[in-house]
């Protein structure tokens, strides 16, 4: 796996770069904030600190999410639950304080990996009756027609239509796509399903299992 560390510290990045690379990572490191958006098409999960010389990292979370959907992970001293919410709502995947364990870190870019459907043992391509979810190109098409979703959007629709009509539940959904189960994360599910109703235009697609979860409702689920 490709990974940008953006950290300034010679001495945080100095451990931190050795200790990935024997674990399997390939590791690229940028001091400053400069030249991140040129490189954010060539890894596959950025680590982001955001006490830059140059820029806030808040603010270049920002810049790369308005460009790429790539990983981002944020590595930060800054750990007021303000600080971690910011970067969130910037567009992090993962909030990490420091000081932190490798190993910890390890397991969150794994877990990041995985919430963004690149093992190879996921489906590709899900068809739900007229609904075709493809996974590899992020893509939604309801009768032939090309649906524009979020990122979140897509995430979610596509955990409940791999499952294939079984209970998919709300704690699963929150821990795969947000990382976190708090009750903001909950009130952004219950939207997210919502809007997705609305733009596919099959509001029984995404069936409520009241106090679990969701599933494949009614014909969908059969198809």
């Amino acid at each position: 796996m490709r990974v940008l560390l953006v950290e300034d510290d010679d001495r945080v990045a100095g451990a931190l770069i050795p200790a990935l690379t024997r674990r399997g990572l390939a590791i690229a490191r940028l001091a400053t904030g400069a030249g991140v958006l040129d490189r954010v098409h060539e890894v596959d999960v950025i680590l982001l600190d955001l006490g830059l010389p140059d820029i806030d990292g808040v603010t270049l979370c920002r810049q790369i999410r308005a460009v790429s959907d790539v990983a981002i992970i944020v590595v930060s001293a800054r750990g007021e639950v303000d600080d971690r919410i910011q970067g969130l709502r910037a567009g992090a995947d993962d909030y990490l304080v420091k000081p932190y364990d490798v190993e910890e870190l390890l397991a969150r870019v794994e877990a990041v990996r995985r919430r963004r459907g690149e093992h190879a043992t996921e489906p590709v391509v899900i068809r739900v009756g007229d609904v075709t979810v493809d996974v590899s190109r992020h893509e939604v098409l309801v009768d032939g027609r090309t649906v524009a979703l979020s990122r979140k959007e897509f995430q979610v629709l596509a955990l409940v239509a791999a499952a294939r009509g079984a209970v998919c539940s709300r704690e699963h959904v929150l821990t795969e796509v947000w990382g976190h189960r708090g009750p903001a994360e909950s009130r952004s599910l219950d939207v997210h399903v919502a809007t997705l109703r609305t733009k596919l235009g099959r509001p029984a697609l995404i069936e409520t299992v009241r106090g679990v979860g969701y599933r494949l409702g009614g014909q969908a689920a059969r198809s």
